[in-house]
């Protein structure tokens, strides 16, 4: 994230860090993009901005039972705390920080690196599901913003810069837009309950990816939980092959449908996190203007 977090000043943050024994002066660190991003000498910090995003506890203290060596597990506090209050709004969570080559969104693997992380998530994929581990919804929770955006082509998108050009946009797409809506309802309908599913790590992404001497460690587990294996190869099986290689190591076929039900589910869950921010008050440039750009490519890939 370019912009700071409104009403989490850095020497909050330093407060908050106390909780964990950190005495160093947090750096902001302009990346990734949903949550807000800070060094502070051998450890990395995030904030959750709660008003907007779920409480990551319950994701953390699962990922930190699961035992991987992929896995870059949270840091508890001495009293065994992984989330702390910043105020009323933000939750603050630490993790080591480890040293690797990162990438990021829809960049293009070599064969050799998506078979590594592909090996990753098979082994991920096999491990028994720790308590308390959150299930996946089929349905995202921003589905509402959708809906209220989608009813609301007709009255004028003021609240800032990118308010108008977007509400011009939908409208043109509004009846490609509904008919990705039903073919999403109708295969969400149809999952199984909890049949097939299995621990994911949920945004296998390249920018979640850290390389080091050839190994693979994935970041921000905030979004682990218990779904059908297609959550994580849709992003990790990118070319030909790549999914006889997962379902040869894990003993798993992949269900194209759920491929590319999964896709579809997270392009809508984008759309509607870029349509409530643009219905709401915002300024021009910094997270506004990416969001802007990545809803245009979204748009035009759905």
């Amino acid at each position: 994230m370019k912009d700071r977090p409104e009403g989490l000043s850095d020497a909050a943050l330093a407060t908050t860090l106390r909780a964990w024994g950190i005495a160093e002066v947090p750096v902001y660190a302009p990346v990734g993009f949903g949550d807000y991003h800070w060094t502070a000498g051998r450890w990395f910090v995030t904030a959750t901005d709660l008003a907007h995003r779920p409480d990551p506890g319950p994701a953390l203290a699962a990922a930190a039972k699961l035992g991987l060596d992929c896995v870059v597990a949270p840091v508890p506090t001495p009293g065994g705390d992984l989330v702390v209050r910043a105020g009323e709004r933000y939750g603050v969570s630490v993790f080591p920080l480890v040293e690797g080559e990162s990438g990021h969104f829809g960049q293009r693997l070599p064969g050799e690196r998506r078979r590594v992380v592909l090996d990753a998530l098979a082994e991920l994929h096999g491990r028994r599901a720790p308590v308390g581990l959150p299930v996946h919804s089929p349905v995202p929770e921003s589905r509402p913003h959708l809906d209220r955006a989608l009813a609301a082509l007709d009255q004028p998108w003021t609240a800032g810069p990118y308010g108008e050009p977007a509400r011009k946009l939908v409208r043109a797409e509004a009846a490609r837009l509904r008919a990705r809506l039903a073919e999403f309802d109708h295969t969400a309908a149809t999952l199984d309950g909890r049949a097939n599913m299995v621990v994911t790590h949920g945004e296998p992404h390249p920018g979640n990816l850290l390389w080091h001497d050839g190994r693979v460690k994935l970041i921000d587990w905030d979004t682990v939980a218990l779904a059908h294996p297609e959550r994580d190869l849709w992003l990790a099986a990118t070319e030909p092959g790549d999914l006889d290689h997962y379902a040869h190591v894990s003993g798993r076929e992949p269900d194209p449908r759920l491929l590319g039900f999964y896709r579809l589910r997270w392009q809508l869950d984008d759309l509607a996190v870029y349509l409530e921010l643009f219905r709401a008050p915002h300024t021009e440039g910094g997270d506004a203007a990416d969001s802007w750009r990545y809803f245009q490519d979204t748009l035009t890939a759905l």
